[in-house]
């Protein structure tokens, strides 16, 4: 386990990289502010935007968005991952391409706290429902205002973090629709707050997603544990179907070892089945019906991702199987907006012989790109 967080290491440090420079320096993302009326205080969160994003041709293209809460923490680990895991380096298509958003902390016994804590001296814990108010009414508007996102959101937390994550997961109504818990700190909710809680549970829960990790505390471990497996057996028992949800126990980490593996796990128990291999796809209604049901699983419109669709196409037209076009026809159905989508489609018309299809793709992949050079070298060629 740990040679894994040293190899996590190893790629986070290859991705960082690989951003641009400014002044000899290294940029993963940027800060940005917003005055909240809910909590009536300026609050910053960190941004990184996928590698696609600003992307010649690539305006067309949204994005699913992951909240990151104690963000000054997680934010260097996290963006690496995802970058890693959806940017397609060496075919690597594990999750989709996100916006990261890492809210940085003001006060977080306060925000990650649902209820209030009572203890013998004054404190300001059992602001939870309000700082959700401030995530849900005035930062993701703002965010869907300001960058191309998709309606589908996730939320990551750690410790007080995770608690508050899992408070939302069990909420009638949130934005979220799928949460990584990692390792949270149940030990506010006695027997009968969590029981209060799981007896107010709805439906809506479970048609989202929800991950929870379990660290190794030592001494007080049994305990700990216990909590997260009672809280997801409760869970469990009171779904109707199958339950969209995963409980892990790390057993080699600790507290505060725990969370870039957890992520890790979370990201992939959510999105599992997203990373297909291009060469097991045998045909367009074979990768579609695999998507669909990963759609209805997330209860979001998962599509089949652009780069793997036109890497099949491409790897059929290799072996000569005139059903190449049939995945490039799909990729220009799913992608409209898509140039290259179009581009890919000319050449497998051009190289099967199909002229006028192909100059008629050529075309219509320039009218969405002006700047497509090489269609407007073929197009020459063929007009001939």
């Amino acid at each position: 386990m740990k040679k894994f967080t040293v190899i996590l290491f190893c790629l986070i440090s290859a991705i960082s990289a690989n951003y641009a420079q400014e002044n000899n320096q290294i940029s993963i993302g940027f800060k940005d502010q917003l005055f909240s009326n809910v909590l009536n205080e300026n609050r910053e969160f960190w941004v990184n935007l996928p590698e696609s994003y600003y992307e010649e041709g690539a305006s067309y293209k949204r994005y699913p968005i992951l909240i990151v809460l104690d963000g000054n923490i997680h934010f260097q680990s996290i963006t690496g991952m995802v970058d890693y895991m959806s940017a397609g380096h060496n075919g690597n298509l594990q999750i989709p391409e996100m916006i990261v958003v890492a809210i940085q902390n003001v006060n977080r016994r306060r925000d990650f706290t649902p209820d209030k804590i009572i203890t013998k001296r004054k404190n300001d814990t059992g602001g939870g429902e309000k700082f959700l108010s401030f995530l849900e009414k005035e930062l993701i508007p703002n965010l869907d205002k300001k960058y191309r996102t998709e309606p589908y959101r996730i939320l990551f937390g750690h410790s007080l973090g995770g608690l508050l994550a899992t408070y939302t997961y069990m909420k009638e109504y949130t934005l979220f629709n799928a949460f990584i818990a990692v390792d949270p700190s149940f030990g506010t909710w006695d027997s009968e707050t969590m029981d209060s809680k799981l007896d107010s549970l709805t439906e809506q829960s479970f048609k989202r997603f929800i991950y929870i990790a379990t660290a190794n505390w030592g001494k007080r471990n049994i305990r700990n544990r216990d909590r997260h497996v009672r809280f997801y057996e409760s869970l469990n028992s009171k779904c109707e179907g199958i339950f969209p949800a995963k409980l892990e126990y790390f057993e080699n980490e600790n507290h505060g070892s725990v969370p870039i593996l957890a992520f890790y796990n979370g990201i992939s128990a959510i999105f599992e089945g997203y990373g297909v291999y291009y060469r097991n796809i045998l045909s367009t209604e074979q990768l579609t019906q695999h998507f669909e049901k990963l759609s209805n699983r997330l209860s979001w419109n998962v599509k089949p991702p652009e780069a793997l669709v036109n890497r099949i196409g491409y790897y059929w037209l290799q072996m000569g199987k005139e059903k190449a076009l049939e995945m490039f026809k799909l990729n220009t159905l799913l992608y409209p907006q898509s140039y290259n989508a179009y581009d890919s489609l000319a050449e497998a018309n051009m190289t099967l012989g199909n002229t006028e299809l192909a100059i008629a793709n050529y075309e219509k992949s320039l009218e969405l790109n002006p700047n497509n050079e090489n269609a407007k070298s073929i197009l020459k060629t063929l007009k001939k």
